[in-house]
């Protein structure tokens, strides 16, 4: 009888520590679920922010300053546009002589 007992009350303390060791744990646990909640909801609050920034940073009056001030870029008007024709290429398959080929070839002679 004392045997079981002896076993009995070995039981109860092993069972007693592991109630402990699983306490601590899920508190651990919990703790690390509470930051890591407070940590999602930190970085949804700055997501948002910087989409509004984002918002704000390309609107057309913004880029059309930022583009007139620091790239000294203006307006496309008539007058300083530049056209660019197509011609389609001869029948033999020969190459067109470009502009650059043709004033070469005036350098030279």
């Amino acid at each position: 009888m004392i045997r079981l007992n002896l076993v009995l009350l070995m039981a109860v303390l092993a069972s007693a520590l592991y109630l402990v060791g699983v306490q601590y744990d899920s508190r651990r646990l919990f703790s690390e679920l509470d930051r890591a909640n407070s940590e999602a909801t930190r970085l949804e609050t700055e997501r948002e922010r910087l989409q509004v920034e984002k918002r704000a940073q390309a609107t057309p009056a913004r880029v059309e300053r930022l583009a007139r001030e620091k790239l000294q870029m203006r307006l496309a008007s008539p007058g300083v546009t530049a056209y660019v024709s197509y011609s389609a290429p001869a029948v033999g398959n020969e190459p067109i002589p470009s502009r650059a080929a043709s004033a070469a070839k005036q350098v030279s002679q």
